[in-house]
């Protein structure tokens, strides 16, 4: 898909253990991201098969976001929510590890969510523009009209998420 991007840490190791660089803002100007870091967060999904997502902000707090797994394994999400987009309504999905060192990056216009896919799974996000909950829209898990193959029978689902509505013919994206 147009703009999002696959990539993979490579750990430097030694006799000690290794170091991983999950920034560096050189690199992420050649994939396209030319924002600033505003915010980090850290997530903790206990149980698997939970599913969180699909969410996204509106204009002017549309995010960039930079999605990696830290514990655990997850099913990562992006669906291109872009109105003038080839891709539009079409989604994207990458198993992000511990171990596969796997991240992506999602740009501004998609919406992004996630399925654990173990017990405890840690994911670290990047963004390019501060939360506002007034600007946050979202998904539904289960909308026919994207029909994501989550990996497992969804076992937990915030209430928040619940109530993210299904896409309908007007719906023109953002």
């Amino acid at each position: 898909m147009d703009g999002l991007f696959i990539g993979k840490r490579n750990p430097i190791s030694n006799g000690l253990g290794d170091l991983t660089r999950f920034y560096c803002n050189e690199e992420l100007k050649k994939i396209g991201i030319n924002s600033s870091i505003c915010q980090i967060n850290k997530t903790l999904t206990n149980k698997i098969g939970s599913i969180r997502g699909m969410h996204f902000q509106l204009y002017p707090y549309q995010e960039d976001k930079i999605v990696s797994c830290l514990k655990g394994i997850i099913f990562d999400v992006a669906i291109d929510i872009r109105r003038n987009s080839s891709t539009f309504l079409n989604y994207h999905a990458e198993i992000l590890s511990e171990k596969n060192n796997k991240f992506m990056c999602i740009p501004k216009g998609f919406a992004h969510g996630f399925q654990s896919l173990s017990d405890c799974c840690e994911v670290l996000y990047f963004h390019t523009e501060f939360y506002s909950s007034k600007f946050e829209r979202g998904i539904r898990w289960d909308d026919k009209s994207i029909n994501i193959n989550w990996p497992l029978a969804p076992s937990k689902i915030s209430e928040r998420d619940m109530k993210h509505k299904i896409i309908t013919k007007e719906f023109q994206g953002i």
